[in-house]
């Protein structure tokens, strides 16, 4: 049966298993609209493309299937580019559909054509470093090839974004349905076999530790081996520290959860492996330069090293390690995990993890070196409240990042999405959006002013479609990176950090939204009026301007 491409493209999206589609209609991608409104896809339109391209991003973090956005050509493609580079470097799932000018006119000077011909934007060129898979469809012969690569990168073990550029006239052609069974639109489920040789030796050198540690990197969640993980920390007594992306991977409440390793936190885990470690699991953590405080040379020095990752790039790309496993860490810690039982590996002598941060602040703080003076009191009780108000988890996107390192414990009932990939502001508030579109928990985005003014009307997105989103935005009044860089290293030469915010009780009114603002830790009680569940709130928190972390 012959179908129009578009109406082919959205069936493809259906087989995805793609429930909402986000994005803004032009003329050049109208037909795949028209399709979609007979389709059980939802729509969501957005206030700019970066925001919808956002939105798949945080829908895919949240339902491990595919996000999908959709254009129009030239300015509506362009408009994507920034938040599929954050897609690329999440490796998230994206899938953006653009319009582009008909075929026949390419080269002509057609509105907002970006085929590359004649002069005009090359759009093949500019997504080519940032994406999976990029293709503009100028005939529908090679089509069915085109969507098989689409699907494959889209639900590869290590999936990345895909951009399908389709001419408005190609939208309209007729081609056979049938193309679409010769596709798989389920994900490759190989088994991986982990080496005898290499667990027995991963076992031997557990075995000959008195003080392991295990470093947890994001590949441990996007495995789903925190169970895995839990079982060996606690058979063994081994304590658990965290990259920044990869917080939650142990239930940091628990009592071997070290927090978070890297420059901008505490110093806790840090302490630990300098002083107590003598070998470290490095479990799926990239140690890029936060996690290795700058790529120091000096970090793991003395200590034997296991290093598991399921990317060969990743291995010893920063220090040489006693082993290296290219593995998945589902297949590696599951079976570690059942050889350290049948070999009856023993636990090491217990730990006093939470004595071990105790001690280790009051030489911070005796020393000058605490991160966060008195001045951030307000923002440690906010974190300390969300923790006893939610104990039931809650799914957070954080652009602010630094506050909720070193305040928030994130539980096993919590998912906590921090704004790494490019660190691109403006991140938090779109992808929980995405992300609202599918989850039932209380839904936060942490972010400051500055990255607030970036996706501000995004909030109305929330409003036209009724997400539930809780928006704690911290008010300092300035750009506070840039600030404490330049106070520090520039002789406080402050340049075009500092400015103006609105009314935000004002600006939450116009929203017809909610607003509470904390100036102090008494003012927390207000939050409890606020229904998190299902309600859009405005939280502002107040901040010195002249306040700033000491890392």
């Amino acid at each position: 049966m012959n179908i129009p491409v578009s109406e082919l493209l959205v069936r493809f999206l259906e087989r995805l298993g793609v429930k909402c589609i986000f994005g803004i209609p032009g003329s050049h991608i109208l037909p795949v609209y028209d399709a979609l409104y007979d389709s059980s896809i939802r729509t969501v339109l957005a206030k700019h493309e970066q925001g919808a391209a956002f939105m798949a991003g945080g829908h895919a973090r949240v339902s491990g299937g595919v996000g999908a956005c959709i254009t129009t050509a030239g300015p509506g493609a362009t408009n994507l580019v920034t938040a599929i580079a954050s897609a690329y470097a999440d490796h998230l799932p994206v899938l953006a559909l653009t319009g582009e000018a008909p075929t026949y006119i390419f080269g002509k000077g057609g509105l907002q054509e970006s085929s590359g011909e004649g002069g005009s934007i090359d759009q093949v060129a500019l997504f080519a470093g940032i994406t999976r898979y990029h293709k503009l469809v100028e005939r529908t012969d090679y089509l069915p090839n085109v969507l098989i690569q689409a699907a494959k990168h889209l639900l590869s073990k290590t999936p990345g974004p895909v951009v399908l550029s389709i001419p408005y006239n190609i939208q309209k052609e007729p081609v056979d349905a049938a193309m679409l069974d010769a596709i798989a639109f389920s994900r490759a489920n190989n088994e991986c076999v982990i080496a005898d040789a290499y667990i027995d030796k991963s076992v031997a050198l557990i075995r000959a530790a008195e003080r392991p540690l295990i470093v947890a990197g994001y590949g441990c969640i996007r495995a789903g081996a925190q169970e895995s993980l839990r079982r060996i920390s606690q058979r063994l007594n081994i304590p658990v520290t965290s990259s920044l992306k990869a917080k939650g991977a142990i239930d940091e409440r628990s009592g071997l959860a070290l927090g978070s390793l890297g420059v901008t936190s505490g110093g806790h885990a840090l302490r630990y492996l300098e002083r107590e470690a003598d070998l470290v699991l490095v479990l799926g953590a990239s140690f890029n330069e936060r996690t290795s405080y700058v790529w120091d040379k000096h970090l793991l020095a003395g200590k034997r090293i296991i290093q598991v990752d399921n990317s060969a790039q990743q291995l010893e790309k920063v220090f040489r390690a006693d082993l290296t496993v290219h593995s998945d860490l589902g297949a590696y810690l599951t079976a570690l995990d059942a050889a350290l039982d049948a070999q009856q590996v023993p636990p090491k002598a217990p730990v006093d993890i939470a004595g071990f941060i105790e001690q280790a602040q009051a030489g911070f703080d005796a020393a000058g070196q605490t991160i966060f003076d008195a001045r951030f009191a307000p923002v440690r009780a906010f974190y300390a409240w969300l923790e006893r108000r939610f104990p039931d988890g809650i799914v957070l996107f954080d652009d602010n990042i630094v506050f909720a390192q070193n305040f928030y414990r994130v539980s096993s009932q919590d998912r906590f999405y921090p704004n790494t990939g490019i660190s691109a502001l403006g991140h938090a508030i779109p992808a929980a959006i995405g992300a609202g579109c599918t989850v039932r928990q209380p839904l936060f985005a942490l972010i400051g002013d500055g990255g607030f003014h970036m996706c501000a009307m995004e909030l109305m997105t929330a409003v036209n479609y009724q997400v539930p989103l809780n928006v704690v935005l911290f008010n300092n009044s300035t750009m506070g990176l840039i600030r404490k860089n330049q106070h520090h290293l520039y002789r406080g030469r402050f340049i075009d950090c500092d400015f103006s915010n609105p009314d935000y009780a004002l600006l939450a009114r116009a929203f017809g939204i909610n607003h509470v603002r904390v100036d102090c830790e008494a003012d927390l009680a207000k939050l409890e009026a606020l229904d998190f569940h299902q309600g859009i709130n405005l939280i502002e928190l107040m901040i010195e301007r002249d306040a700033y972390p000491n890392y």
